[in-house]
């Protein structure tokens, strides 16, 4: 696949063995596939890529990071966040509305059953305080 090889070649930290990108979650695969797909349809480049990753890294070391690599694909989450925000493909605002209603499902799931977000899921909280 020419984007994947294109990612891949710009970023040689990859976790990766013989056959290619290993992941240890499925969400990793899955944050790895959409940054693929966004890169083959042209919305940023392997060296945009790269650099919005490495920022994001370098941000999450100077937090305390301990740079294990168990952390990894959180930051390659993150830098696609930013990228699709930095492109206009959505908003920050969006995002963090996804992000709320995803936790708000997956707090009432029972371990091991599929989250599955409802619309309420996406209601605004009042504040606590």
């Amino acid at each position: 696949m020419a984007g994947e090889a294109e990612l891949a070649a710009a970023l040689p930290e990859l976790p990766r063995d013989s056959e290619g990108p290993v992941f240890r979650e499925p969400w990793e695969g899955q944050a790895f596939a959409m940054a693929v797909t966004l890169h083959r349809h042209g919305l940023f480049t392997a060296s945009e890529w790269a650099a919005a990753l490495g920022e994001e890294i370098k941000r999450a070391q100077a937090a305390g990071d301990p740079d294990t690599g168990e952390t990894y694909y959180r930051h390659w989450l993150a830098a696609l966040e930013r990228i699709v925000a930095t492109k206009g493909v959505t908003t920050a605002a969006t995002l963090r509305r996804y992000h709320d209603a995803w936790d708000r499902a997956a707090d009432r799931t029972p371990h091991g059953k599929p989250i599955e977000l409802t619309p309420a899921d996406f209601a605004e909280l009042p504040d606590a305080g």
